[in-house]
């Protein structure tokens, strides 16, 4: 059963002038029993008395069975199909155009028209189609206008009918109108098309099997590394994932050289995750071009991308690259997408990183690990609403070879869907799976900042903005003993007060983001269950202002608005957290500019209050003024948490040693001064697109010193993975 929100909007009334909304009530129509007539009042302003008197009545409406699919938060009910016919070919001729406007409001259409005229005399009829939820008693409105042919009618001759759908008989074809003007068929049909979303919270079958094959590379690599005596069994392997955060070029160049650590310890094939965001993807997506990336030397794309870095970032701009861009811009229109500057940012960092065009899409990078022969790539981006600060909404979207999907619904669809116009679960237009390059001009938008944003990075006091760019959301249910006894599911009512225009003006200006990439939304039309509020996986990610009203949530939206999730929290973290995954060990790779324990310490205290399961974060003051290259935090309240290996960018020992117990010459000294700090001044700052070839070899060096110089922790922590997963094989043998 599907969540239904009463929403009530309640204006002032005003003769002279528009009318004013004072108020929005939110009423949970399951306080209601069928057949039954209820008076509530509802108090709007304790101050002044007033009070909103609603009386209700619930109608008992026909029981039709229906097939309805969940997941305990998304909802697909069954869809119907309606054929509209309009003929105009035995009619008179007239002078003037005949309008035809249907609408079924809810269907994936809404509204379509149709317009007769004296060349459509001799035409085929003119069919139109609708789809929409069978079962919620939909209607078509029919309205028929005729435009006068001299100019001093503005207004057409309108006539207009309503027709219930479940009325027509399923199969048949009725006329509904037999005007002068044109005749009109309709056919009610049942759409038997299977969902092309995956409503559920379990991983898919395809990362399913790629786990399976996986664990056979990480088997064998943890015995060779951890030198074991025995080989690991399938319940003893521990899933291992790497992730890192952003920071342009110099997250794009550290995380080579901490990638070739890791090789140059025999430990990539120990991996089964390897998550990123931002200047971080442009790695990936270099990397995962190559089927086999992590069992070739590294050095190899290391050298290619090196050659990009250095390059002048002018030749961008040239005549013939924007003609290129023009070219690419109107073909993505032409497939259906819908534009933005995001999409020509990606172009543009397909020049800076690439010699010709890179034609790989995101469900290309399948042959990269459908043999378990590569880490699982997961991409991270965050879903932002219009008007609202990412603080106070934001959805984690995860992005892999396979799927797409969103971590709080539990709706999913595979990579190569992502884009086309789905409704009810259903594709209902197809349109071409991006290039990738236009998908990293999404995950890196750095235009997507909003002020509010910046000012919470800044760690500025959020109370001053959220007096004057939130809604006040007051909870106005009745305390009388008359009123209705309250179920589990069922919300409170709330009154929305919205801010003057003084606070719609600011609110405007500080949550808005210059540069949004829009996707067509595929959770259209999907509803709500009755329940989705008590499921425990949308509980884990519910953290928005507006979870408890489902008719604001991203459901009900047409586009998606995707932006770079570093404006939130410089991490790519939250898909490895997902209960489904069990990862057990996580390498945190920080390659962020200005403080490097920021994005660790925002992040913990996310997970704490979302209840997510992480290890206890404790470092002195002593480590924050002087931060080591590597910690490890194994101890959590819950045996469920992770143990974190966290490695901030710095260079400490670096400075002295060029290689683990390597010491430096003194004219090798200058390569060992690395200004990883400084957020402006530095050669590595976020802003710098363009690298010396000393800049770039330093970055990568300093990174793959790092990760060597902390072999013996980052074993550790390996070992103690182990030991962990064969503890928990013991306890369930001996509890059952």
């Amino acid at each position: 059963m599907a969540k239904n929100i009463l929403e009530m909007k309640v204006c002032d009334e005003d003769k002279l002038f528009r009318d004013d909304q004072l108020g929005t009530v939110l009423f949970d129509i399951a306080q209601l029993q069928p057949g039954e007539r209820v008076c509530k009042n509802f108090e709007l302003n304790e101050e002044k008395d007033e009070l909103l008197e609603v009386a209700f009545t619930l109608e008992q409406m026909p029981d039709i069975p229906e097939d309805l699919v969940t997941n305990g938060v998304l909802l697909s009910r069954q869809l119907g199909c309606l054929k509209v016919e309009v003929d105009g070919r035995t009619k008179k001729k007239k002078r003037g155009k005949q309008h035809c406007t249907f609408t079924v409001k809810g269907s994936y259409e809404d509204t379509q028209n149709v317009v007769l005229d004296s060349r459509t005399k001799n035409a085929a009829p003119v069919p139109i189609g609708f789809h929409y939820a069978k079962y919620c008693f939909p209607q078509m409105k029919v309205e028929i206008a005729k435009k006068r042919s001299f100019c001093f009618s503005p207004k057409g001759i309108r006539d207009s009918l309503r027709l219930p759908l479940l009325h027509i008989p399923e199969g048949h074809t009725v006329q509904i109108a037999n005007k002068k003007q044109c005749d009109i068929f309709v056919t009610a049909g049942n759409c038997w098309k299977d969902l092309d979303i995956r409503l559920g919270f379990d991983l898919s079958p395809e990362e399913q099997d790629f786990i399976w094959k996986r664990k056979k590379y990480v088997a064998a690599g943890l015995k060779n590394v951890l030198q074991l005596e025995e080989d690991l069994q399938d319940d003893e392997v521990p899933i291992v994932a790497v992730m890192t955060t952003a920071g342009g070029v110099r997250s794009m160049t550290a995380m080579l050289g901490s990638l070739l650590g890791l090789q140059k310890l025999n430990l990539l094939d120990c991996i089964t995750y390897l998550a990123g965001l931002s200047g971080t993807t442009w790695t990936m997506i270099k990397l995962y071009g190559d089927a086999y990336w992590s069992q070739k030397d590294l050095e190899g794309p290391i050298n290619e991308i090196r050659k990009h870095v250095m390059k002048n970032k002018l030749c961008c701009f040239s005549g013939e690259r924007l003609k290129y861009y023009e070219k690419e811009i109107r073909q993505r229109h032409l497939e259906g997408h819908k534009l933005s500057f995001a999409d020509l940012w990606g172009l543009i960092l397909e020049s800076m990183f690439y010699d010709e065009a890179n034609p790989n899409k995101l469900s290309d990078q399948q042959k990269a690990v459908n043999m378990g022969q590569n880490p699982l790539p997961v991409y991270l981006a965050l879903n932002v609403k219009d008007r609202y600060s990412t603080v106070d909404f934001k959805e984690w979207v995860e992005f892999t070879p396979y799927e797409v999907g969103f971590l709080k619904y539990g709706g999913f669809i595979k990579a190569e869907d992502f884009g086309s116009e789905f409704f009810m679960g259903r594709v209902m237009k197809k349109i071409p799976e991006s290039r990738l390059t236009f998908i990293q001009g999404m995950w890196s938008n750095i235009y997507s900042q909003s002020v509010l944003d910046a000012l919470y990075l800044a760690d500025c006091s959020d109370d001053f903005w959220h007096r004057w760019t939130r809604d006040r959301m007051v909870d106005i249910d009745e305390e009388s003993p008359h009123s209705l006894p309250q179920r589990p599911f069922v919300q409170p009512t709330w009154l929305f007060i919205p801010g003057g225009t003084l606070s719609d003006v600011l609110r405007d200006v500080v949550t808005l983001r210059p540069v949004l990439s829009h996707y067509h939304n595929f959770m259209k039309g999907l509803q709500l269950n009755n329940k989705y509020l008590e499921n425990d996986r949308f509980c884990i990610w519910k953290d928005t202002v507006i979870d408890s009203v489902p008719n604001q949530l991203s459901n009900e939206a047409e586009y998606l608005e995707l932006v770079d999730t570093a404006f939130f929290i410089n991490t790519s973290c939250p898909p490895l957290l997902r209960p489904e995954r069990k990862v057990d060990v996580i390498l945190h790779l920080n390659y962020s500019g200005g403080s490097q324990t920021l994005p660790l310490d925002l992040s913990v205290k996310y997970y704490a209050e979302q209840g997510i399961p992480f290890p206890k974060v404790e470092l002195t003051e002593k480590d924050r003024q002087h931060l080591k290259e590597c910690y490890v935090f194994d101890e959590a309240e819950s045996p469920k948490a992770p143990i974190l290996v966290y490695m901030p960018l710095v260079c400490d020992t670096f400075q002295k040693y060029k290689a683990p117990g390597v010491e430096r010459s003194p004219d090798e000294m200058k390569e060992g001064q690395a200004d990883v700090h400084s957020t402006v001044f530095s050669p590595f700052a976020t802003g710098m697109l363009q690298y010396s070839e000393a800049n770039f070899n330093k970055m990568v060096n300093l990174t793959n010193y790092n990760i060597l110089n902390n072999k013996d922790l980052i074993l550790q922590a390996l070992r103690t993975a182990i030991e962990r997963k064969k503890q928990q094989k013991k306890q369930c043998s001996s509890s059952s």
